[in-house]
């Protein structure tokens, strides 16, 4: 029996506990595994393997180098070998703990050699706006996975929800309108399924036994539901990284239904460094969520990858606009780069654009247009040409930390 590997994270342990007994119960023979994390101030991190009748096998394994994240890494693939070779197990439930970023994790598991075939985010919808509006850093929640981590709620969650193409929504009574189109709107591309829909017995916490069949009469199979399906249907590692890199992550849509809107400002004129500097706590600030790719002016050939939440923002090189690139160049480029840059290429300034996405509940649109053009280049400045614009002051070298 060849083993599935599927993925199901987020820091809405209900929720996500919910969808991975929701997965127990659908598919016979399936098993969970589980690192604690919240051990490893003892030193060690907890492994528990479980299936729909309760705890298999626990085990401990040391922390690496005082990472916790890295203990979980160097653990899992050896576990999931072994049931692979035990050849018993139909599916394997990679729960993970809080904190842990499914796109680490998936990419680990396809190196090991197994198969991957679906990555799961679980989100209660009432919890998706106090989530990402929480800057707290998850040391100050106790959700840290190593003494190093210097991210945020708000930044974790997000990248948690974007990167997984199966959202597994909780059936949330406190949830309203607001809050769903909220989640549409934050990852538009991913295939929502409800947790409580599950084949035979969906709804709760165990499939009960069938009834005796005649002898005569084969025993039928039990339908899958939607989330077991969604958990068996396949995971492409590679296009999940290409749809979160930013110079072609598959960015949300305009969008303003229910209260939430989503706002795209595309524009092939580079910001003042100094103007966009000092308009970020307004930028930041003006949405639950944004993120996108930008052209400074000072630096004119360096894509910079803008992400947004919680009211922090983090500020990154991506690397070089490829119209800044030799042709020679161009085939180290992944095809799904050249692509997407090849449908927007501008005859002048190639792909190098100003591209951002501002997702959230009251957004002043109006007022963050306006803001956004302020920090443009005016004319006169870009009309004196990229070496006027390479002497303009250099106000993110903190921010980029050169």
């Amino acid at each position: 029996m060849s083993l599935a590997v599927a993925v199901v994270g987020g820091l809405h342990a209900e929720a996500r506990t919910a969808a991975v007994e929701r997965l127990l119960a659908d598919v016979p023979g399936s098993v969970a595994l589980h690192h604690d994390l919240a051990t490893a101030t003892a030193g060690t991190v907890v492994r528990t393997v479980r299936d729909r009748d309760g705890i298999v096998s626990t085990g401990e394994t040391p922390l690496v180098n005082d990472c916790a994240c890295c203990a979980l890494r160097e653990d899992l693939v050896p576990e999931l070998r072994r049931l692979a070779h035990d050849g018993t197990t139909r599916l394997a439930v990679v729960e993970l703990w809080d904190s842990v970023e499914p796109k680490a994790m998936a990419e680990v598991i396809a190196a090991g050699g197994l198969t991957l075939t679906s990555v799961i985010t679980a989100v209660d919808p009432a919890l998706v706006l106090p989530y990402l509006g929480n800057g707290d850093d998850l040391a100050e929640a106790g959700l840290a996975a190593a003494a190093t981590d210097q991210r945020t709620v708000a930044d974790t969650f997000a990248r948690q929800l974007e990167y997984a193409p199966v959202l597994a929504v909780a059936d949330s009574p406190e949830a309203d309108d607001e809050d769903r189109e909220l989640l549409a709107q934050l990852h538009p591309t991913a295939r929502q399924v409800p947790i409580g829909h599950g084949g035979a017995g969906a709804g709760t916490g165990s499939t009960p036994a069938p009834a005796p069949a005649p002898e005569s009469t084969p025993t039928p199979t039990p339908a899958l539901g939607p989330l077991t399906r969604a958990a068996l249907a396949g995971f492409d590692v590679e296009a999940a990284a290409a749809a979160q890199h930013p110079a072609c992550a598959l960015l949300p849509a305009e969008a303003d239904h229910h209260g939430v809107s989503t706002l795209v400002w595309n524009r092939r004129r580079p910001f003042h460094p100094e103007r966009l500097y000092a308009a970020l706590e307004d930028l930041t600030c003006a949405a639950a969520r944004s993120r996108g790719r930008f052209w400074l002016a000072e630096r004119p050939d360096t894509l910079l990858h803008w992400d947004a939440a919680g009211g922090a923002l983090c500020v990154e090189s991506a690397g070089p606009w490829l119209a800044a690139l030799p042709d020679a160049a161009w085939e180290l480029v992944p095809p799904v780069r050249r692509a997407a840059a090849a449908l927007d290429w501008h005859p002048e300034h190639g792909d190098c654009c100003n591209h951002l996405v501002f997702t959230s509940p009251g957004l002043d649109r109006d007022g963050l247009r306006h803001l956004l053009e302020s920090c443009l280049l005016t004319d006169a400045e870009y009309d004196a040409g990229r070496d006027a614009w390479k002497k303009l002051p250099p106000a993110f070298d903190t921010l980029l930390e050169i």
